[in-house]
């Protein structure tokens, strides 16, 4: 799958974003090594730091799914991923971030996103 068809699938899921408050939609694709595409959206909430980005709601259902680190090989976005999702990313051993920026689609190693991330 192209960089390019993995964030048309993170743009037909933004539509299901809920952003009632900032009217903001996000969506996300992970595509699993094994050519599964699974997808996220942001959840807002009223008390916002208890929202979710759509890249880590990707993740976590990923992880629902029986996902573990280094099973994901890319994940894509409709919007430039927060540095806590950078550290997601990180934690999953994911290869490559795929992300609009300023009309341009660009690809990133996490490490390029976030040098010296936190590890154990």
């Amino acid at each position: 799958m192209t960089d390019a068809e993995l964030v048309q699938h993170a743009r037909i899921a933004a539509a299901n974003a809920y952003a009632p408050y900032s009217k903001f939609h996000v969506g996300a694709a992970a595509l699993l090594r094994d050519g599964r595409v699974i997808t996220g959206v942001n959840v807002e909430n009223a008390s916002y730091p208890l929202g979710v980005c759509a890249e880590r709601c990707a993740l976590a259902r990923a992880v629902a799914e029986g996902v573990r680190p280094g099973e994901v090989e890319a994940v894509a976005i409709t919007a430039s991923p927060c540095g806590g999702c950078r550290q997601w990313f990180h934690e999953f051993g994911v290869d490559r971030v795929v992300f609009l920026h300023e009309g341009e689609l660009l690809a990133r190693r996490p490490d390029e996103l976030l040098p010296d991330s936190f590890v154990l």
